[in-house]
């Protein structure tokens, strides 16, 4: 029985440092830092380096991991960052970013669309994304 709960709070300890990663498409050749993501996603910027459009893609509010995503990369809450778009919408100033209920929805549009980024488990990094930064 020891053992069965010790492998148990293992394998969650595991699920809880999960790692996710930021990415856009590996056609996208622009320079962004995880400095130009938050400045993406809170509408500051509508475009990468390059000047081409930058369409950010955002998981379903009541996400954990949006949460995690707002938290550690947005430095908001997920109430803050919705109130922070809620203000944006009222002035006209900005579109937020098109929301998706899972990971292979964001690697899908991520990966036929050079102007999107977005964010996905780690695990589901492949020859069509290219990783901008990590957070967990």
């Amino acid at each position: 029985m020891k053992k069965l709960i010790f492998t148990l709070s293992v394998m969650l300890s595991f699920q809880a440092l999960a790692d996710y990663v930021v990415v856009v498409n590996a056609a996208n050749k622009a320079a962004v830092s995880m400095d130009d993501v938050k400045k993406i996603y809170m509408g500051k910027v509508a475009s990468f380096s390059d000047g081409s459009s930058a369409l950010p893609i955002m998981l379903s509010e009541g996400n954990e991991t949006r949460d995690v995503f707002s938290t550690k990369v947005l430095g908001k809450s997920d109430s803050q960052y919705i109130a922070h778009w809620a203000k944006m919408l009222f002035t006209g100033n900005g579109t937020p970013p098109q929301e998706v209920d899972s990971f292979d929805k964001v690697k899908e549009l991520v990966s036929k669309n050079p102007s999107t980024i977005g964010y996905v488990d780690e695990s589901m990094v492949d020859a069509s994304l290219k990783v901008i930064g990590k957070f967990n």
